[in-house]
């Protein structure tokens, strides 16, 4: 495990997180690599752990050790980025995943997006481009109090662990990815009222997230992730039907 600190002269653009920098787990198993994105990362704020691997990866978590944003390879001896993210939500780390990859096929984005990640980079973007990225996740993830384990929420038939980003339905853990379960909690904490499309790709992701293609493409991306959860409360509840669409607007979660 390697460490890097902001460096003496960070720079101002270490952004919107002034009173703190931003701590990344970052695992890539190109030591080179991992090493010069880490140092750059440092100069912009940042505080970096490196890691080769997933295994080293939940060491370090099961130590008790923090960080906000988990930074993923593709390609990783051991366990692939992509098995790790299902991994990291059953073990209860509920972080936001970024896969940093030069992988940059639509087809891998795709999978990374509904397998629970928040954002796909590819390598040839550059540092600049990838810590405004992630400054951004963790100013849309911040939250005056995070959710103690034991806390839950239960909407009718409906229970949600935010602490562990699982949701059961009926007694039953529906396995939902990390994503899937933000898009159910947005609905279920606004049970009766109408959530935009916009709101809900912005809680699967961050605010301001580009995806789809054109200026509404993003609904595609939503429809499938509804599309998904419903599928999966189905599998549990073939008569479950809570999830209500509105036409050109969004969803809604059935009042209890």
């Amino acid at each position: 495990m390697q460490q890097h600190g902001p460096g003496p002269a960070a720079s101002p653009e270490a952004g919107n997180t002034q009173d703190r920098p931003i701590r990344i787990a970052f695992v890539e198993d190109d030591d080179d690599y991992r090493e010069a994105v880490s140092g750059e990362l440092a100069d912009l704020g940042f505080v970096v752990e490196g890691f080769r691997d997933g295994p080293a990866l939940l060491d370090f978590f099961d130590s008790g050790a923090e960080a906000e944003i988990i930074l993923l390879d593709w390609t990783l001896p051991s366990v692939s980025g992509i098995d790790l993210v299902p991994r990291l939500r059953r073990s209860g780390i509920a972080l936001p995943v970024v896969f940093l990859t030069g992988r940059s096929q639509p087809a891998y984005e795709k999978l990374a997006l509904e397998g629970g990640a928040v954002d796909f980079v590819d390598k040839a973007r550059g540092v600049p481009i990838l810590a405004q990225r992630l400054r951004l996740i963790a100013d849309s993830t911040k939250k005056p109090d995070a959710p103690r384990l034991g806390d839950t929420f239960a909407c009718g038939r409906l229970l949600l662990r935010p602490a562990m980003s699982r949701a059961f339905w009926s007694d039953r853990d529906v396995d939902l990815t990390v994503s899937e379960f933000k898009v159910v909690h947005l609905l279920a904490t606004n049970a009766g009222g109408h959530v935009t499309y916009r709101a809900v790709y912005d809680c699967m992701h961050y605010a301001g997230f580009i995806g789809g293609a054109g200026e509404n493409g993003y609904r595609t991306n939503v429809r499938s992730s509804i599309k998904r959860i419903r599928r999966k409360f189905q599998a549990i509840d073939p008569k479950f039907d809570e999830i209500e669409n509105f036409q050109s607007f969004g969803y809604c979660w059935r009042k209890a």
